[in-house]
């Protein structure tokens, strides 16, 4: 029994969840239909070209929680499981988490999404287990700061780190799948690096490293 450890966006989802919700507020004119569009175009390209200014994508990305009440929030975000998640999670994806599960391995799922955005979706694919960007809360509604470190590029690997301590988890013979090269900092570490349909970046880094490439879409 090992780690198996999966990104989200673009690797069991065919979309980046993070900037379909960003596409779903804009649908329920929820955010500034110019600027906000504008933004998360912006920082969805600097994300593909490892360019992300993380604390100003957050910035932007965690403002309409804190700006919507719980009740509000959660009634979008069911809509937006409905819309957008559900049509997307790969039906291969599933079988590749069965797979791992089958075998008794630990599944989690480790993203730079935030746990709002997340958190429904790991219950819907039956992971219990992720490590996600926390939006800060206090009494009981969203501050739109972060808690903690996010987790991105190496952030994902100090958050597994401190999860692996607490969980009483080791890395022995783990496995990490994801599609971007942004997660390298995680990918090299690992016993088993699988590109999931890799950006081309990560597919050329893992032809020289003789790292596995697989398709969930084919």
């Amino acid at each position: 029994m090992s780690l198996a450890i999966f990104d989200l966006d673009n690797t069991l989802l065919s979309i980046d969840s993070d900037h379909a919700w960003g596409e779903f507020l804009l649908e329920q004119g929820a955010v500034d239909p110019v600027a906000y569009r504008e933004a998360n175009e912006r920082f969805m390209a600097d994300y593909n070209a490892g360019t992300l200014d993380m604390a100003a994508f957050l910035e932007m990305a965690l403002k309409p929680l804190a700006d919507n009440s719980p009740e509000q929030l959660s009634a979008w975000h069911q809509q937006f499981m409905v819309s957008k998640i559900e049509p997307n999670i790969l039906p291969k994806a599933e079988e590749l988490l069965a797979r791992h599960r089958t075998k008794g391995d630990t599944l989690l799922i480790i993203t730079a999404t935030n746990r709002f955005i997340t958190a429904p979706i790991a219950e819907r694919l039956g992971v219990d287990h992720l490590i996600a960007v926390n939006p800060e809360v206090k009494n009981g509604r969203y501050t739109g700061r972060v808690s903690g470190i996010p987790s991105y590029r190496e952030g994902k690997v100090t958050r597994l780190e401190k999860w692996l301590e607490d969980q009483d988890q080791t890395m022995e013979g783990a496995w990490f799948y994801s599609d971007s090269h942004n997660d390298l900092p995680l990918l090299e570490i690992v016993e088993h690096p699988v590109a999931v349909d890799p950006d081309d970046t990560l597919r050329e880094i893992a032809k020289e490293r003789q790292w596995r490439i697989m398709s969930l879409r084919d």
